[in-house]
């Protein structure tokens, strides 16, 4: 489902359905991939600099610092990560998560300070974006997808949605479904660039602030996937 920070919703767990209309329809979800309204301009790193890897299990603990800044009301727990995670490799994977990361040096790139208690440890990487899809029996649902504040409007939220797409590709989907704030037409708008169509409600769905849901989906036979 999409969110962004200006309006916090309540935590869906990872999984899937198809549309609904009542409140406790609990399904995907993705996050903030541009500013609203009310959002910061863009900040000084460089698109080109930013760089998509599968996310890993040492991955969680910066993902999460990123999900309880941007949502601070219904972040994800750990636990919430690992289960997605688990389902992520092997022959019977069936989901796909993705991180992006500006390597060190780049504008922006730094973390704010060295991990404490640890001198002389090389600066880690920093996580700004991540991203992920969960598919089966052909359908795919991007789960989460979000992108840290002052990288908004640098086309990181496209760039992490072409790669979902890619990977529902790839796991043979014939369709997939999002969900996103009826109130959120710049969200919509990139949505549609993809060629995703609106094809229902989920009322309520929005807590706290019981904002509808707009289900969007995507059919992926002859769609081609560019950003």
């Amino acid at each position: 489902m999409t969110r962004d920070p200006a309006h916090p919703a309540h935590p869906a767990h990872p999984g899937s359905g198809g549309p609904d209309t009542g409140p406790e329809a609990v399904g995907p979800r993705t996050g903030p991939v541009g500013p609203g309204p009310l959002g910061p301009a863009p900040g000084p790193a460089a698109p080109g600099a930013v760089v998509l890897r599968e996310m890993r299990w040492w991955d969680i603990e910066p993902v999460l610092a990123l999900e309880r800044e941007l949502f601070p009301e219904d972040a994800w727990s750990p636990g919430m990560f690992w289960s997605e995670l688990a389902h992520a490799r092997g022959p019977g994977a069936s989901r796909r998560y993705v991180v992006a990361e500006l390597p060190c040096g780049s504008p922006g790139g730094e973390p704010p300070e060295e991990p404490p208690g640890e001198p002389g440890r090389p600066a880690r990487r920093r996580i700004v974006g991540y991203a992920g899809l969960a598919a089966s029996g052909g359908l795919g649902d991007v789960q989460t997808i979000a992108a840290a504040p002052d990288l908004w409007g640098t086309g990181l939220g496209a760039r992490l949605l072409t790669e979902l797409l890619q990977h529902a590709t790839a796991f043979e989907c014939e369709e997939v479904l999002l969900e996103v704030r009826v109130d959120n037409k710049r969200a919509q708008r990139l949505y549609e660039r993809f060629g995703f169509e609106p094809i229902g409600f989920r009322r309520g769905y929005y807590q706290p602030g019981n904002v509808d849901a707009l289900v969007m989906r995507l059919r992926m036979q002859g769609t081609e996937i560019n950003g």
